[in-house]
């Protein structure tokens, strides 16, 4: 059943048709969240565990303890991510200063930009220093979600675990992650949440004549990966010419050759960086923006005269385009492609001048036994040092120069994407990053739970180096009111999440917490596994392969606000998101069907059954179907059956997280267990219990502040929702349902009115369908 320690435990048995079926125990322990663990120790803390009993249709019994724990990663990662973002924008504000002379047009532009970029920095700084001064709890409660000081910190997020030990499967895992919608609460949603806005913003950029030229989204994401491969690149050629120097010093034919190779691979991927229209046309318009063409009028347009109109309009619609900015007879186009070419040409340098090298030393070898070694070394093999260096020097100064104006040129084309909306544009990148840090949060928990239970399993290691991970998010929220807002940031913080690669080290110390690096859409977790855990892995993971990141998320409102959206609202804005993922999950199942057939053997097995499950999901989201939780219950099959990641969020991570959370883990009993069908509606009242024996008084409930020494920190909260209404309840009728759970009145009520419209309570108490 499970060890009992420092924990508290009630034995509470129900006689139902003779049978007892019921919660076992229930405690709650300061222990470690899985013994001497040290990783899972790291990352989750408070443990507390439900065990009970429950009969199978063979009227055998299953054991199964519920456990849930807090995260350490609900502060950890966004501490990690307020300082990333606080480094890439004061890099980028050293970056717009280093842009040099400007005309005045562009330098108050710029001036503006600084100001706001300055500000938000300001407002990055003091939310990590509020997070650093944080302690106490590991999670944020969903009273604190309106706190500007934890706004990047995601609500209750935490692991619950079941843990199933039956005839059918003697030790069976079943995880889901629990989490409040990532998305920007202290803000509000009156305008609406992210995918509105940046739509909008979109849109409005495009309008904004001759203030600033117009990028696509794509090129400006492809400067700021210019940026950001240069910044990375530029080193890595200074250190390999060193290395390359000091081979020729040491005379070593063999270190010379590896160092030659690095050096070539790294400087071919510095040029082939910079082999894009978009850095020579960024020039062009760079050049327009400089004092000297201060007295043009395609870059100041309020000097005009009265006879220039019509060339103003022709220079305004050109300069709103990024593949037709106008040409200057005072610039030279072919200027750029030469600074460019000169890095490769003084590359080819350095290769013949080492092949020669070579050469010599081969030849020395040859007529060792002619010569002296000391006429050898006068007459062939001469200072490799001296015949490199200057070539070495003549290399350096090509890629600073290329550096220096692909960075400027970069740097305008990302300014103009600040200039042309601000304030919105950094309004927008603070939200994002915002419900961003939430998001990452929880990926990280489930990535590295996934990981730790999955470690012995080689297909799902396979799979996940291969193909990647699937994540798949279950959300219950409405599109009614603000939580329309709350679904449009959510479904913008879930798609971010791509741009996530995971990479899995040894660790080095007993520091076992997961690092982030890089920058805004580019981040990587960094997975820190004891030596043990470590040798698991495929020689792949070792090496350092990147693991990637495919989210997919499905939502189904369930509560009256929902009701209230289908009779007179829209939900189109659901019905889009959920078409869009089932083609993000169709593909994912190809790519596993492509790259993994043999490897995958349960895959391939399930492979049949998973293409029913894909057609029939894909029909679920064409469907015009009020509350159609179908959609949950057959994205959470394919999840499980495809090694993935699942996740349950609603508004707070509360009432209809745990009723979704509760279901299915009674679903996964009887599917997969084969609880007893008489004992379906029971087990879920058992789960729902607040306590062992009754209700969760004060000290108990963290969302009501206090909680004392010897309680756990978080528990579920399990009032009546309205997920009981699912065809996956066969068997059950819906009389049974109602008098079966204690409810509160509430959400009786809003049961009987809403949910069950077909069904009500007569004076007499009895339960009955509404006749005509």
């Amino acid at each position: 059943m499970g060890e009992l320690e420092n924990g508290e435990a009630d034995r509470i048995t129900t006689d139902v048709h003779g049978q007892k079926c019921s919660l076992v125990c229930e405690c709650s322990s300061p222990e470690a969240i899985s013994g001497k663990d040290s990783l899972l120790n790291a990352v989750f803390r408070n443990p507390i565990y439900k065990f009970y009993r429950f009969p199978s249709s063979e009227n055998k019994w299953m054991c199964v303890r519920e456990q849930m724990a807090e995260s350490s990663m609900s502060f950890h990662i966004p501490k990690q991510l307020l300082s990333l973002y606080l480094k890439e924008d004061t890099r980028r504000i050293e970056q717009l200063k280093e842009l040099g002379d400007l005309s005045p047009h562009w330098d108050n532009l710029r001036q503006n930009v600084l100001a706001h970029y300055e500000e938000m920095v300001s407002v990055y700084q003091e939310s990590l220093a509020e997070l650093e001064k944080h302690t106490g709890s590991s999670f944020k409660s969903s009273c604190s979600k309106g706190e500007k000081s934890l706004e990047f910190v995601p609500i209750n997020l935490h692991l619950q675990r079941m843990r199933v030990h039956s005839q059918k499967l003697k030790d069976a895992l079943y995880d889901v992650i629990t989490i409040g919608a990532p998305a920007a609460h202290s803000q509000g949603f009156k305008n609406g949440g992210l995918r509105r806005l940046l739509s909008r913003f979109e849109a409005e950029k495009k309008n904004t004549g001759y203030q600033c030229i117009y990028y696509s989204p794509e090129n400006t994401a492809k400067a700021k990966e210019i940026l950001s491969s240069v910044n990375h690149l530029q080193p890595l050629i200074s250190s390999h010419t060193d290395l390359l120097l000091n081979s020729a010093k040491l005379q070593s034919a063999e270190s010379l050759k590896n160092s030659l190779k690095t050096l070539s691979e790294t400087t071919e991927q510095f040029v082939r960086s910079f082999k894009d229209q978009l850095v020579s046309n960024a020039l062009l318009a760079l050049s327009t923006a400089r004092p000297s063409c201060a007295n043009k009028k395609l870059t100041d347009p309020l000097n005009n005269t009265e006879d220039d109109k019509t060339h103003e309009q022709d220079n305004v619609h050109q300069i709103t385009r990024q593949d037709s900015i106008p040409h200057l007879s005072d610039y030279d186009e072919e200027e750029w492609d030469r600074v460019w070419a000169n890095v490769g040409k003084s590359l080819n340098c350095i290769i013949a001048m080492t092949d020669r090298l070579l050469e010599q030393g081969n030849s020395t070898r040859e007529n060792k036994t002619e010569c002296s070694s000391e006429d050898l070394t006068s007459e062939h093999n001469g200072d490799w040092y001296e015949q490199l260096h200057p070539l070495i020097i003549t290399l350096k100064d090509c890629v600073e120069e290329v550096v220096d104006r692909a960075k400027k040129s970069m740097t305008f084309v990302v300014f103009q994407e600040l200039a042309c909306g601000l304030p919105q544009c950094l309004q927008l990148t603070f939200r994002r990053d915002v419900v961003f840090s939430q998001a990452l949060s929880g990926l990280t928990c489930g990535f590295i739970i996934k990981l730790h239970s999955s470690l012995h399993n080689e297909a799902f290691l396979h799979q996940l180096h291969t193909v990647g991970l699937l994540v798949q998010y279950e959300g219950l929220l409405s599109t009614y009111s603000e939580e329309v807002g709350m679904l449009e940031d959510m479904s913008t913080g879930i798609s971010d999440l791509r741009h996530v690669a995971f990479k899995i080290t040894e660790a080095k110390s007993e520091d076992f917490l997961p690092v982030v690096t890089g920058r805004r859409e580019s981040f990587m977790v960094e997975v820190k596994l004891p030596t043990k855990m470590f040798e698991l892995l495929p020689q792949e993971i070792k090496d350092g392969k990147l693991l990637c990141v495919h989210p997919v998320f499905f939502n189904v409102g369930i509560n009256e606000q929902q009701t209230i959206a289908e009779r007179f609202g829209d939900t189109s804005l659901q019905e889009s998101i959920n078409q869009e993922n089932v083609e993000h999950l169709e593909e994912y199942y190809r790519m596993c069907i492509e790259k993994v057939p043999s490897e995958c053997p349960q895959l391939m097995q399930d492979q049949s059954d998973l293409k029913e499950l894909l057609e029939n999901l894909h029909q679920n989201t064409q469907a015009k179907k009020r509350k159609n939780v179908e959609i949950m219950w057959l994205a959470a099959t394919i999840c499980r059956k495809m090694n993935g990641v699942r996740f349950t969020c609603c508004k707070s991570a509360k009432d209809r997280t745990s009723m979704s959370v509760t279901l299915e883990q009674c679903q996964i009993l009887r599917d997969e267990h084969d609880l007893h069908k008489d004992f379906f509606v029971r087990a879920l009242d058992c789960m729902r219990s607040g306590q062992a024996q009754g209700v969760l008084n004060e000290s108990d409930d963290p969302e009501k502040g206090c909680i004392t020494d010897n309680k756990p920190t978080s528990r579920h909260f399990y009032p009546v929702a309205l997920l009981l209404v699912s065809s996956h309840l066969e068997g059950c009728r819906i009389e049974n349902v109602l008098k079966n759970i204690k409810c509160r009145k509430y959400a009786f009520n809003t049961i009987q009115l809403l949910a069950f419209p077909k069904y009500y309570r007569p004076p007499d108490g009895t339960y009955g369908k509404v006749t005509n």
